[in-house]
């Protein structure tokens, strides 16, 4: 999960201002935990606790209330409402615990879903979270990087035939699932490491600190990330974060 948090933070400040290039520093000046680390944490959390996704959510947001949420999020986290039928990146941002806990690939699509619809209840943003999970599954089997892209490509029927050179000169923002998670996906599979997976989310632009969270969380456990870059992402956290990041690396050991 640390690989997800990392994503996040480093593309935090490149979110409103775009760079289209993969040379700059990798911590840069401003850089912070958003949305997607609260809710990433959140869903892990209710995980290992065997929670509900909704509560738990909403606990976290709560308690983190000014990390950039989308309006719709932010009112529901607020109330008692249901699912908004969003078809958002949210879904996908969020989901990568899950990979690390499911016992077979069934219960991984079901939990993908579950961790989904309570908010993000649209089609494309359940199967935005069951692509970025299978992505996630597959690398800790050992798949490799063609094999995670074709099965992907094949089963959720996204485009994945672009390169990162070839996305990277004509995207824009583009806060959909659809739009959001085949361009993380390919920004991991054709990286050398866990840099320059999360150096390729940032180069291509759009919505930076989603694409490369959910980069992030699949490079992580493709190639891990290194410990001098665990160690700074930690370091802007909140300690009850860092309590719940550390309570989930324990139960996915165990």
């Amino acid at each position: 999960m640390i690989g997800a948090i990392t994503g996040d933070i480093v593309g935090s400040i490149y979110e409103g201002r775009n760079i289209k290039t993969k040379e700059f520093p990798l911590f840069g000046e401003g850089c912070r935990f958003t949305d997607d680390t609260v809710c990433t944490i959140a869903v892990a959390d209710c995980l290992v606790s065997d929670g509900d996704f909704a509560d738990y959510l909403r606990q976290y947001v709560k308690r983190h209330p000014f990390r950039g949420y989308g309006g719709m999020f932010r009112e529901w986290a607020g109330s008692d409402m249901g699912p908004y039928n969003s078809w958002g990146n949210g879904s996908a941002m969020r989901v990568s615990p899950v990979a690390h806990i499911a016992r077979d690939e069934s219960e991984l699509l079901v939990l993908a879903e579950r961790a989904s619809a309570v908010t993000h209840n649209h089609p494309d943003a359940i199967v935005g979270a069951q692509a970025v999970a299978l992505a996630i599954w597959m690398a800790m089997k050992g798949e490799t990087p063609d094999e995670i892209r074709d099965e992907v490509a094949e089963r959720f029927q996204y485009d994945l035939s672009r390169s990162v050179d070839d996305i990277r000169p004509d995207y824009t923002f583009d806060v959909s699932c659809a739009g959001t998670v085949p361009e993380a996906i390919t920004c991991a599979v054709e990286a050398r490491d866990y840099e320059d997976a999360v150096r390729n989310a940032i180069s291509i632009g759009g919505d930076s600190d989603t694409i490369a969270c959910i980069t992030g969380g699949i490079a992580e456990v493709m190639f891990g990330v290194p410990d001098e870059i665990a160690a700074r992402a930690r370091s802007y956290l909140t300690d009850d974060l860092i309590d719940a990041l550390d309570r989930f690396d324990r139960a996915k050991l165990a």
